[in-house]
Formats: structure tokens, sequence, C-alpha cells
């Protein structure tokens, strides 16, 4: 796992790297978004179990974790109970070979962001994480809590 831990870099650049979570026990999956992410201003950090996933998000504050629906330790619903828990969330996005009405229906329904079947398609990808990490800066900004534009971080204020 290699999970970033002191990761803050200057909000005030417009060339920061945001950060995405992929967890996924398949390599396949880890090196078919890192291909498409090193196109973007987009870095990836690795999970390949649920557990390992809820310790990089409590290490983190991120804002989109792309997941595979099936993990060894899981599923994607686990994960997003489990993240629920944090001061702010980040969104989730399930892969699926068998991405079905049934599958988007209950990602949707209970709480995910969107679905990406597979194979993974490049554009749709970008699409979708660029979507959401768009909608998930925007929330916390809506709630009174600036996000950081680069990890996705919500700033914490200080108050007397």
């Amino acid at each position: 796992m290699a999970a970033l831990q002191s990761f803050r870099p200057n909000p005030l650049r417009t060339n920061d790297t945001v950060v995405v979570l992929s967890v996924s026990p398949l390599e396949e999956t880890h090196s078919r978004l890192r291909s498409v992410l090193q196109h973007t201003n987009w870095a990836m950090i690795e999970s390949h179990e649920c557990c390992e996933a809820i310790q990089v998000l409590h290490q983190n504050s991120l804002a989109v974790v792309v997941c595979e629906r099936d993990l060894p330790d899981g599923t994607w619903l686990d994960l997003l109970n489990q993240a629920e828990a944090l001061p702010s969330p980040p969104l989730i996005i399930v892969t699926a070979r068998d991405a079905d009405e049934q599958l988007w229906g209950e990602v949707l329904n209970l709480g995910g962001y969107d679905v990406l079947p597979k194979p993974l398609d490049s554009v749709e990808v970008t699409r979708v994480i660029s979507l959401a990490w768009r909608h998930w800066q925007q929330k916390w900004s809506i709630a009174g809590k600036p996000a950081d534009a680069a990890t996705g971080a919500v700033v914490q204020s200080a108050t007397a």
C-alpha cells in the first residue's frame, strides 16, 4: 500500500495533483487506471482490499474512490458505509465487468456516485472521475467547509 502520509500541496498552484484511491484486488484494474490517469493531473493510491482502503481514507482526506464491486474482504457497499463516518466522505465510483441496470440502480440508490463498466474506457474514466471530484468540491463548499483544490481535503478553520 502506498499511502500519502502528509500530502498537502499548495492549493494556489494551478498544476497541483489530485489524488484518487483505486480499490481492487486486480492488478489489471490498477494498471488501466494508472494508464488513464497519467495523462491528467490525477495521481493514484492503490489498495487491494476493503480494510486497507479504509485505513488509507483515515490517513488521507480524499474526494474520489474508484472501487471494484467485489473485494476479497467485502464489497463497495462496505467501503461506502465505513467512509460515511469520515468528516468529508469521498464519492464512491464502482467498477464491474457486468455493470447492468440493476448494479447502476443499486449504486445510485445506496449512495454511490456512479458505475464504470469494464473494460475501462479512458474517456469515460476521465469524465466520471472529474465530475465526481467537482461534485465533491461543490458539496463541501456549500456545506460551508472549503475544500482544498488539489486533494479535495476539507480545510478545517481554526476557531477561537
